[in-house]
């Protein structure tokens, strides 16, 4: 069983871990209008998934903040940000961060993709909610990125992330 932090003290995440290399489930989502949206499996284009908490939090808000900023000349990849917000925070998230080079999705009616992408923690205060992870999954549906960050109160390398996202590139 996979394992991040909460202040120091260890986080066991539950579901089915997923390695670099691994075939990404396919997992319905839904978005801020309350239609599904499918990510992972094979796309058109590699898909991002940036995973967080809540969009309630101040480091999720700068995570997601800083990612419309960076993708915003990116053309090769789909970006998702996914939490268990309701989709009717996330929309307001959206438009008072102005939020728009993002596609913001809700895992939270059955917690389908924590599930599947193992990353639901099982722990802690924040049991129940995803923790802070990046996939990149590439146009042939296979997880060719993972990070779970370390500590949830943290931020992920996004350097690395950025360059790894370019390097999906056919």
């Amino acid at each position: 069983m996979a394992v991040t932090h909460f202040k120091g003290q260890d986080v066991e995440l539950s579901g089915i871990e997923l390695n670099v290399g691994d075939m990404a489930p396919v997992v319905k989502l839904i978005n801020s209008e309350l239609k599904e949206v499918e990510v992972g499996g094979k796309k058109d284009k590699s898909q991002l998934l940036i995973v967080v908490p809540s969009l309630d939090t101040d480091t999720c808000r700068a995570e997601t903040k800083r990612f419309n900023q960076e993708v915003a000349m990116l053309d090769m990849a789909d970006i998702f940000v996914i939490s268990q917000d309701l989709p009717f925070a996330q929309k307001k998230f959206c438009v008072s961060e102005g939020i728009d080079n993002l596609m913001i999705l809700s895992d939270y009616i059955d917690k389908e993709f924590g599930k599947n992408y193992g990353v639901l923690m099982a722990n802690s205060p924040l049991k129940g909610l995803l923790c802070r992870a990046i996939f990149i999954v590439n146009e042939y549906g296979v997880v060719s990125y993972k990070e779970i960050v370390p500590e949830v109160t943290e931020e992920p390398n996004y350097e690395r992330i950025l360059e790894a996202i370019k390097d999906t590139r056919v």
